[in-house]
């Protein structure tokens, strides 16, 4: 454990250095700090939920997110009661502009049904796309940019929120861009592929956060690298 995490476990939870840590410090720190105060029951869990009814106007992030679940999971249920009265929905709330209705999606990755999840996820961008996409249940590659960019950038945002950071488009396309958009390369990254064979759906994928950094969602994989590459290349990503 490093020295600093170890401070961190010893600040007091109504202190202004913890929210400071927990708002600007690293995400891999973050997490951290979190799971300490988590281990510590009670107490901890009070410690968190001081700082997510302290902080309702900050945006989502991986740590919020993290927070918000293990207080609807704590055995206490006045924690989850308390958390749920503030934000009702969950912690990110979609543009007043989005076209869909994302609590599904929300409520699935809060209770981490990633599997569950993904096939929402793939229904909206269907439904974002037209009837006939919907119909097929899956998108062609010329389709994609029929997807509004706020749609887009609120899913992936539900993702990464959820995910601890793990999960999400913008995750996805960071690993690619990593690769030198070297495809092959990706596949293996993600858990796509393994000793060149394609992972079975849906059996062969890990549809928890013990899965490889970007491994979902699946973002129509099955049907082919063009429809995922124009998903990466989405001006969702350039704004």
């Amino acid at each position: 454990m490093s020295d600093q995490t170890t401070t961190l476990m010893t600040v007091p939870c109504d202190s202004e250095p913890l929210h400071h840590q927990l708002a600007t410090a690293n995400l891999k720190t973050q997490l951290s700090l979190i799971d300490n105060l988590i281990a510590q029951g009670d107490e901890g869990l009070t410690c968190l939920q001081n700082y997510l009814l302290d902080t309702e106007d900050l945006d989502p992030t991986p740590a919020r997110g993290k927070i918000y679940q293990a207080l609807i999971a704590a055995e206490n249920g006045a924690f989850g009661s308390l958390i749920q009265a503030t934000y009702p929905q969950g912690i990110v709330t979609p543009a007043p502009d989005c076209r869909l209705d994302y609590q599904p999606l929300q409520d699935a990755l809060i209770a981490q049904d990633f599997l569950q999840g993904d096939r929402l996820c793939v229904q909206a961008l269907c439904t974002l796309v037209g009837p006939t996409a919907v119909q097929r249940k899956w998108l062609y590659f010329s389709e994609v940019d029929k997807i509004p960019v706020v749609d887009l950038q609120t899913i992936n945002t539900l993702w990464l929120t959820y995910s601890e950071g793990k999960f999400g488009f913008s995750v996805q396309r960071e690993l690619w861009l990593g690769v030198g958009k070297n495809f092959p390369q990706l596949w293996d990254k993600i858990g796509w592929k393994a000793q060149n064979n394609w992972t079975r759906y849906p059996q062969g994928f890990t549809w928890d956060l013990t899965a490889p950094r970007g491994h979902l969602p699946l973002s129509n994989q099955l049907r082919g690298v063009r429809t995922f590459e124009a998903i990466l290349n989405h001006p969702a990503w350039q704004t």
